[in-house]
C-alpha cells in the first residue's frame, strides 16, 4: 500500500515537471517573435498561421513584432529564449543571409534554432516608375549601360536587396547603387513617387500598383510566370536561364526544444497551410503556401546560407 502511495506521488510529480511535453504541449499563452513589420509579409503569415494555431492548440497565440535589422532582432531574442516551445520565431530568408552579410550576427542559424517549417515563397519584384524607359528586364539593363541607376529595397540583407546585387550587379554587370529603406512599405511609395527609379521588393505588396499603373513591373523571379501578374516576364525568359529567387518565410524554434513538440507544431502549421482559405488568401497576397518536414527545411536553409553567401562574398555587400 505504501509502494502503491509513493507511485501516485511520483506521477504527480512528473506531471507537474513535464508542462512542456508532447501530451501537455501548449498549457499557456504562445509568443510568435515576428522579424518585421505590422502589416509586412512577415507579420501576415504570422496572423494568418497564428489565428488558426490558436484554434488548433486551444491557447492564444502573441504576435510580438519586433523588426529591424532585416529581422535580426527578433532572431537574437529567439535563440535566446528558453527552448520550451513557448517561444516562436516566424522570419524571412534574411535568417540565412545573416550569418554572412554581418559580421556578428548574434546567433548560429545551425547551433542556435530548430527549424519548424517553411510556410511560404513568393518571388520578388523588379519594378519602375512609368516615366522609366523601360518595358522589360533587357530594356532596363541597356538602359542602365548609359546612364548610372539606383534601386530601392526592403532594406540592407533583405532577400530583395541581395537579388538586386546578385542578378544586376553580378550577372548583368551594371553599376547601380542601392538605396535601403526600412520596409517595402517605405521602398515602394519611394519608386511610385519618382524618389527613385528602380525597386527591388517581394512581390505581394506590388501587386495593386502594377495593375493600376502606378508601377511598371519589370521583372518576376519565379521560374514560372504568376498569375496574379501574367504579363509580367519572368527573369529565367528575359536573358537569365533557370535563374529563380525568393522570399521565404518560415517558423523556428530555439535549439533544444523537444523533438515532439517541433513535430506537432510542423503538422499543425502544416495542415493549417493546406486549408483551401488559407491557400487562397496567402496566394492573393502572392504567397504559395509550402509545407515541408523540419529535415527538409533545414536542408533548405543550408542551400540558402551557401548562395547568399557566396553573393555577399562576390559583390562586397556588408551592413557593418
Amino acid at each position: 500500500m505504501r509502494d502503491k502511495a509513493w507511485a501516485i506521488v511520483l506521477v504527480a510529480v512528473a506531471v507537474v515537471e513535464a508542462p512542456c511535453g508532447a501530451a501537455t504541449y501548449p498549457a499557456r499563452p504562445v509568443r510568435v517573435l515576428a522579424g518585421g513589420a505590422a502589416a509586412g509579409p512577415i507579420d501576415i503569415m504570422a496572423r494568418v498561421v497564428g489565428q488558426k494555431l490558436s484554434d488548433q492548440l486551444g491557447q492564444t497565440i502573441v504576435i510580438d513584432n519586433r523588426g529591424g535589422a532585416g529581422g535580426t532582432i527578433a532572431t537574437r531574442l529567439a535563440a535566446s529564449a528558453v527552448p520550451d516551445g513557448y517561444t516562436l520565431l516566424c522570419n524571412s530568408g534574411h535568417f540565412a543571409v545573416a550569418a554572412s552579410l554581418y559580421r556578428q550576427p548574434g546567433y548560429d542559424p545551425f547551433k542556435d534554432f530548430a527549424p519548424i517549417i517553411n510556410a511560404g515563397t513568393s518571388p520578388n519584384m523588379i519594378f519602375v516608375h512609368p516615366s522609366v524607359a523601360a518595358n522589360n528586364l533587357q530594356e532596363l539593363i541597356a538602359l542602365g549601360r548609359t546612364e548610372k541607376l539606383s534601386y530601392g529595397s526592403a532594406g540592407a540583407g533583405s532577400a530583395p536587396h541581395l537579388t538586386g546585387e546578385r542578378l544586376l550587379k553580378l550577372l548583368a554587370k551594371l553599376d547601380v547603387t542601392h538605396i535601403p529603406y526600412s520596409t517595402a512599405a517605405s521602398a515602394i511609395p519611394a519608386v511610385a513617387g519618382g524618389q527613385v527609379p528602380v525597386g527591388l521588393t517581394a512581390m505581394p505588396p506590388t501587386v495593386e500598383l502594377i495593375k493600376s499603373r502606378r508601377l511598371r513591373g519589370i521583372a518576376v523571379t519565379s521560374l514560372a510566370r504568376m498569375p496574379s501578374l501574367p504579363d509580367v516576364a519572368t527573369v529565367a525568359e528575359s536573358g537569365f536561364p533557370g535563374y529563380e529567387d525568393y522570399t521565404w518565410i518560415g517558423f523556428f524554434s530555439p535549439a533544444g526544444t523537444p523533438t515532439a513538440i517541433v513535430k506537432q507544431l510542423n503538422e499543425n502549421i502544416a495542415a493549417i497551410l493546406q486549408l483551401p482559405d488559407t491557400k487562397k488568401r496567402l496566394a492573393a497576397l502572392g504567397f504559395d503556401a509550402v509545407s515541408n518536414t523540419p529535415e527538409q527545411f533545414t536542408a533548405y536553409i543550408k542551400i540558402e546560407v551557401s548562395k547568399w553567401a557566396k553573393v555577399i562574398k562576390d559583390s562586397g555587400a556588408r551592413v557593418d
